[in-house]
């Protein structure tokens, strides 16, 4: 039985593998993708993914604005450093033509929870740019958000240090206090953070494989991964390759048996220079039902071999 998923997006290149993930999955039916801002404006993320849809075939797949910056702030600008790791235009400065598509009318908030609704436990929510959009979505109608079978984030770090402070990772520092009310709230999330992202890596010698499949999409792919692996040598020489951040946490969703977890309650500061700092919430530590489960061990050789393969055969065949 197939999985309905909703990607909820800031399409950077990470993001694009996410995309490329879960088209390639048999288990997967993707039933839309929400934008947010992060690796680049959320208005640019909405192009990206609506390029990436028509690239990977998916021209059916409609895409939904969101919440275009942070809960408690009136604007956003992306940083230096995404611009340098994603490219100005979010994915890798690629040629790639502008889809005949324009996003939905419909709100990304409204069509999660139209789609919590509609589907319940058959709708699993993947959220790998900030929590903005899922902290709106729970301020909104958290019994309805409750009624998704599962929710998957990329985000976050409870064994490792951060990206961009030693305490906080990328997409948890963009919206700190709406991840925080998200981790306190009763809705069940599984985190997937840095503790395992970090240990699954791709390199030349993987997109080298798509470029020799003779398609375009597979051209294209490989080029835009290249770039990002090319950053990768800059930010983060020792990893030899770059982090599979937002595949990993598709592949989950689908998979759960790929990562260890730890259930715990999480909660995420909001102040001073731990400011994003995800970790174990004191007050609740004793709940005998915790509302999270935090990846902390991950079967990369399996995840890497299940992520070649099925992109792989998506990208050998033209849309």
């Amino acid at each position: 039985m197939t999985k309905k998923i909703i990607l909820d997006l800031d399409t950077g290149i990470d993001d694009a593998l996410a995309i490329a993930y879960a088209v390639a999955s048999k288990e997967v039916e993707l039933i839309g993708i929400t934008g947010t801002y992060g690796n680049v404006l959320m208005a640019d993320g909405l192009r990206n993914a609506l390029k990436l849809l028509d690239l990977f075939g998916q021209d059916q797949v409609p895409v939904f604005p969101g919440l275009a910056h942070a809960s408690d702030k009136s604007d956003f600008e992306v940083l230096e450093v995404s611009a340098l790791i994603h490219g100005e235009d979010g994915i890798g400065n690629v040629d790639l033509a502008d889809s005949a598509r324009q996003p939905s009318q419909e709100s990304a908030v409204d069509f999660i929870l139209s789609a919590c609704d509609l589907y319940g436990e058959d709708l699993i929510i993947v959220a790998t740019g900030p929590m903005t959009n899922l902290d709106a979505a729970l301020a909104q109608d958290e019994a309805t958000l409750k009624k998704a079978g599962k929710i998957v984030i990329m985000g976050g770090a409870l064994t490792v240090c951060g990206n961009v402070t030693p305490y906080t990772e990328a997409n948890i520092n963009q919206d700190p206090a709406a991840a925080d009310r998200l981790f306190r709230s009763d809705v069940h999330v599984t985190m997937v953070g840095l503790d395992v992202t970090l240990r699954t890596l791709l390199t030349y010698e993987d997109t080298a494989k798509w470029r020799a499949l003779g398609t375009e999409a597979g051209r294209v792919l490989a080029d835009i991964v290249d770039y990002y692996i090319k950053a990768y040598e800059i930010t983060s020489p020792h990893l030899k390759g770059c982090a599979l951040h937002d595949p990993l946490a598709v592949a989950v969703a689908v998979q759960e048996d790929l990562v260890d977890y730890l259930p715990l309650n999480m909660k995420v500061e909001t102040e001073g220079a731990s400011r994003g700092r995800t970790i174990g919430d004191n007050e609740r530590l004793n709940d005998p039902d915790p509302s999270m489960s935090v990846a902390i061990q991950v079967d990369t050789d399996r995840f890497l071999e299940e992520f070649m393969t099925r992109i792989s055969s998506m990208l050998a065949q033209e849309a």
